[in-house]
């Protein structure tokens, strides 16, 4: 059996542990997170999957308590960096909850530092792994809408949930909504068009959620919509259209790939894909299938299942990471000039081609 470690014990972290009892040689053998509440509802969810976890309320006695394989850091946005540094002391593999980093600085430095280390580390961004997602990408990637000119994401959805301490109220914890929210949406364009952007610009504010709370007197601060327009280097050009105050939407996330033989797009969650070809010869819709147990075991359309999936498979037979901390940079990378364009209200040129970090 691997072994593994969840840091970060709230929400994510009960997303990670339905799903590591569907992963076939997997337990869980630890939880650590500060908060003892948290400790209790997780170790509470563990025992309904039979695992029966040790918990710790800091890092180090994790470590000197525990033999390990791999952890998953689920813990708030606002403390990756220096939970990474902490784990990269130890012989783990490390699947690394998104936004990899807050800000552009600590996401550049953790890149560096991950260069040498000698174990696995995997950026969790599993909207890549939702069925109809993937099946989108592939069939993008294999040409079936022609050269894709235009790239559309639209989420339409719920406002952000309470959290502990509601540390994701406010962007100096979470990086940011483009950041926060948004890396899985620019993560999932330079995957479907294996191509990087040069421009950035952006509009949006927060127009609805929140304005009412206070925490010791401070309103929160997060956006709640957003349109981001991108330029890719090969031509492309890309959207997302984001709100964060539609609950009421029949679809939560729509992808739309328009090329010069015809427009492929996904919607969830009824898994739809839709194929209009130009030629209107008739429009295509095929429900894509997700496993039952997948779907249940978390709020991400099945995808947590799918990416730990082969997280694991990867860990066992030595493989690279789907997503690398290259990845996770460029994604924060992105929100944080979408930011940046909304805050000054011009464009941003992006030259990820100067360097490797960028």
């Amino acid at each position: 059996m691997t072994r593994y470690a969840i840091i970060g014990a709230g929400m994510m972290g009960h997303e990670h542990i339905s799903n590591l009892a569907l992963v076939k040689g997997a337990v869980l053998t630890a939880l650590c997170d500060p908060e003892q509440s948290s400790l209790d509802r997780s170790t509470a969810h563990a025992g309904q999957y039979g695992f029966s976890p040790s918990c710790f309320g800091d890092l180090d006695s994790m470590f000197k308590a525990t033999d390990l394989d791999a952890v998953i850091v689920s813990s708030p946005n606002f403390t990756h960096f220096e939970v990474m540094r902490q784990v990269m002391k130890h012989d783990v593999a490390v699947l690394l909850e998104k936004p990899m980093c807050t800000t552009v600085d600590d996401a550049k430095a953790l890149r560096a530092i991950t260069k040498d280390y000698p174990h696995l580390i995997w950026v969790g961004m599993e909207y890549r792994y939702m069925p109809p997602v993937t099946e989108f990408i592939d069939r993008v990637q294999a040409g079936v809408t022609g050269k894709v000119k235009m790239l559309s994401i639209r989420e339409h959805r719920f406002p952000f949930l309470e959290k502990i301490g509601d540390w994701n109220r406010f962007s100096e914890n979470t990086g940011g909504t483009l950041v926060e929210k948004c890396c899985h949406f620019f993560d999932l364009m330079r995957f479907t068009l294996q191509d990087d952007p040069v421009r950035v610009f952006a509009s949006g504010g927060q127009s609805v959620n929140h304005l009412e709370e206070r925490y010791d007197g401070r309103q929160p601060d997060i956006l709640d919509n957003a349109y981001v327009v991108l330029d890719f280097a090969k031509g492309t050009r890309a959207v997302l259209d984001l709100c964060m105050f539609a609950e009421g939407s029949e679809e939560q996330e729509q992808i739309y790939a328009l090329g010069d033989i015809g427009k492929l797009e996904v919607g969830i969650p009824s898994a739809n894909l839709t194929w209009s070809p130009r030629d209107r010869s008739g429009v295509e819709v095929e429900n894509i299938d997700t496993p039952t147990d997948a779907l249940k075991a978390g709020y991400h359309h099945g995808s947590t299942f799918f990416q730990n999936t082969r997280f694991h498979e990867a860990l066992m037979q030595g493989k690279s990471p789907d997503v690398s901390t290259l990845d996770g940079l460029r994604a924060v990378q992105m929100g944080a000039a979408a930011h940046q364009s909304i805050e000054t209200g011009l464009p941003v040129a992006l030259d990820f081609a100067a360097s490797e970090n960028g």
